[in-house]
């Protein structure tokens, strides 16, 4: 069994992408955490074994997903630009 078809491979990776997302900031690793927890999840919970190019593109189908989902949620209403009219040393 090679072992990007084991489930808990990829809750690893999902855990490493959720860590490298607080170590560095940035918005971009926690959709590809979420992405790797669902395929982490849909290998425990179906028994599937697939072929790496499949996993991979369900990998990222559903981290594109999961990254368009919470740009949906967290971003700013549509127009609205933040000004920063003080300095943090005044």
């Amino acid at each position: 069994m090679a072992f990007w078809t084991i489930w808990w491979a990829w809750l690893a990776l999902a855990l490493i992408l959720g860590i490298a997302e607080i170590v560095i900031p940035g918005f971009i690793f926690l959709g590809f955490a979420i992405g790797a927890l669902a395929v982490a999840m849909l290998l425990l919970n179906t028994g599937i074994s697939l072929l790496l190019p499949l996993l991979l593109l369900l990998f990222a189908a559903l981290s594109l997903i999961a990254w368009l989902a919470l740009r949906h949620f967290f971003s700013r209403p549509q127009g609205q630009v933040k000004y920063f009219d003080k300095d943090i040393n005044d």
